[in-house]
């Protein structure tokens, strides 16, 4: 396992981050720091870094930096749209911010603030997301308004006031069409995402409160995971997305998450708990591959969140900030490799061929005529049979 801290020393404290897709298979990690404390100097920010698959760490320092007003507040949630080029952060006092990342890491980057209008004096919004294709911007405040808008006309689909009591989570389902939202009070309901009609109120028990929501990413198994907790026991339930009915449970971490997270390819779930550790889980069979035990040692992860595209974890709490750690997951066949393995089997069953032809007449104990000789064939192709063999045959040469 490697780990690497990107933040020590700086001013402010790390409230979240999330990776940013780029072309090519690059990417980059957008950290949000808000004020070190009451009535000191340093602004909040947000940064982004730049992160080298080979090392796995972010790097030293900014490709981008954008310094928020003090009358916004500090920075509480971003969400970054998956084409890359858009992110929303929102803000303690402001309502969201609109940002939009122009320009490359050879030709230098600049973040631009742009405008926001339905979400400009929101209130506090807890959690945000874009739905998997980008169609759709969700936002959940912590009044329990939940807001659903087509992107990137930001025209208002669904203006809920009272969705919940407090939005904790949510999330979008891989086609897009339904999303998932969790309350403060252990509640959790569907949304239709086009329209924004209320499907169903996730079954639970009298004692359980469902916490955290993602929804399964592999394209074959339409599950719903929740993070729930049954009294002291933290668990994860299953739900078949067709009927909205729990599957069954599993136990993944030893105390309560706040916060989970699927993998792009849908192969892995993660979970951060409160007390520092994370918990990395194979969805086909819902066992542990990776354990990091106090990670961020005391501290709640505020945000956990898997690279695109690589078994890398982004991570960030507010005394240790973002943290990039290896998964020691088992490796992944690579397509090159894929390609090389079938060549490799093509030639040996094209040797394995002309060996057995060259030997087939002593393997069956064949009897052989007086005069009568194997033709011999090459594997290039030139045939070594005389021209007194296709004599004997009386053939025209």
């Amino acid at each position: 396992m490697e780990i690497e801290e990107a933040s020590r020393g700086e001013s402010g404290h790390v409230v979240c981050g999330s990776w940013i897709r780029r072309p090519k298979k690059v990417n980059w990690a957008i950290i949000a720091k808000a004020t070190k404390r009451r009535g000191s100097s340093s602004p909040p920010l947000l940064n982004i870094y730049s992160f080298d698959p080979i090392t796995t760490s972010l790097s030293s320092s900014p490709l981008a930096t954008h310094t928020l007003n003090e009358s916004d507040g500090d920075p509480v949630a971003i969400s970054v749209h998956p084409g890359g080029d858009y992110f929303v952060c929102s803000t303690s006092k402001g309502g969201c911010k609109l940002f939009e990342i122009a320009g490359g890491a050879t030709t230098g980057i600049t973040i631009l603030e742009k405008e926001l209008p339905p979400l400009q004096n929101a209130g506090l919004q807890k959690c945000m997301a874009f739905s998997f294709d980008g169609s759709k911007l969700a936002v959940g405040g912590v009044d329990g308004c939940l807001r659903i808008m087509d992107w990137p006309n930001l025209s208002v689909i669904l203006e809920e006031p009272k969705a919940h009591k407090s939005i904790r989570d949510m999330d979008f389902s891989l086609d897009s069409e339904f999303l998932a939202t969790t309350s403060t009070d252990g509640s959790a309901r569907i949304w239709k995402a086009e329209d924004g009609f209320p499907l169903s109120t996730l079954e639970r028990s009298g004692e359980e409160n469902i916490e955290l929501c993602r929804f399964s990413k592999d394209g074959t198994k339409p599950f719903l995971f929740c993070a729930a907790q049954r009294g002291d026991v933290p668990v994860v339930n299953v739900y078949d997305i067709s009927t909205w009915k729990k599957l069954g449970f599993k136990k993944l971490s030893r105390k309560s998450a706040s916060t989970m997270s699927v993998s792009l390819d849908g192969k892995y779930i993660a979970l951060g708990g409160k007390d520092g550790d994370i918990s990395v889980a194979e969805v086909k069979t819902m066992e542990i591959y990776h354990y990091s035990k106090r990670l961020h040692l005391g501290q709640t992860i505020a945000s956990l969140e898997f690279c695109p595209s690589e078994r890398v974890m982004l991570t960030t709490s507010s005394e240790w900030g973002e943290m990039v750690t290896k998964l020691t997951v088992p490796k992944e066949w690579k397509e090159w490799q894929i390609y090389a393995l079938l060549f490799c089997l093509f030639l040996a069953s094209v040797v394995l061929a002309y060996v057995f032809f060259e030997n087939s007449d002593s393997f069956w104990k064949l009897p052989m005529g007086k005069d009568q000789r194997r033709p011999k064939i090459s594997l290039f192709g030139d045939s070594s049979t005389s021209t007194k063999d296709h004599n004997r045959w009386n053939l025209d040469l």
